[in-house]
């Protein structure tokens, strides 16, 4: 079975050490890119499974290069995983809102960033096969093919999106907190704030046009999907 190959993306040659050391030792084939350029270069020539994206960078910094990646025809699928400082909460809103998929702030545990590394590749290659495809207000959810069609047309949603959508409308009337949210799609423990969900949810209602309003908003609870 062919290794998942995993672009990590630091100017810190110790953080790179760290994670190629790490990610190889877990089975992952790692390459590496020190700037913003040369991991776009490399994405686009050779697509990885997944990126390891560090938000300062020389040049090109993280942020753009996140942007660059999600709106590239080829890369948009590509889960991203962010590296980021403490304290850099907008920075994260900002890199959810472009389409990362999910944060570690540094200084990290490698155990946590390959947990984390493990488990959006288990759900981005875990296609629920042989479920029946969701059917509701005119919304389609299909897990096997991870597809999304409102009123028949397809809509392209980030894997942290569509997540979020199939969580709720699988379960219709039924509210969810924002911490039951980010526990369904990352698992538990993962450290994330008010902001980060909400910002997931109003990106979610705008690509689903007149079906985003389905999604409801309990106040001072989460979210519900209109029984």
């Amino acid at each position: 079975m062919a290794k998942e190959s995993i672009l990590i993306v630091d100017d810190e040659e110790d953080v790179l050490e760290l994670l190629r050391y790490n990610l190889d030792k877990n089975g992952y084939k790692v390459n590496a890119a020190v700037s913003g350029e040369e991991a776009l270069r490399k994405a686009s020539s050779k697509l990885p499974d997944l990126i390891v994206l560090d938000l300062m960078l020389p040049g090109i910094d993280g942020l753009e290069v996140c942007k660059l990646l999600k709106n590239g025809p080829k890369t948009e699928h590509i889960p991203i995983i962010m590296l980021t400082a403490k304290g850099e909460e907008a920075d994260i809103v900002t890199g959810l809102e472009l389409g990362a998929d999910d944060y570690v702030t540094k200084p990290f545990s490698p155990k946590v960033l390959v947990a984390r590394v493990r488990r959006i590749l288990r759900r981005a290659i875990s296609r629920d096969q042989g479920k029946t495809p969701i059917k509701i207000h005119g919304l389609t959810v299909d897990s096997a093919r991870r597809e999304v069609l409102v009123k028949n047309k397809p809509v392209e949603l980030t894997f942290t999106e569509f997540n979020i959508l199939h969580t709720l409308a699988k379960r219709p009337g039924l509210v969810f907190t924002r911490y039951q949210i980010v526990d369904a799609i990352h698992g538990s423990d993962y450290p994330v704030t008010d902001r980060a969900v909400d910002v997931q949810i109003v990106s979610l209602r705008k690509k689903l046009g007149s079906c985003g309003e389905y999604i409801e908003t309990v106040r001072g609870v989460g979210y519900r999907f209109k029984d």
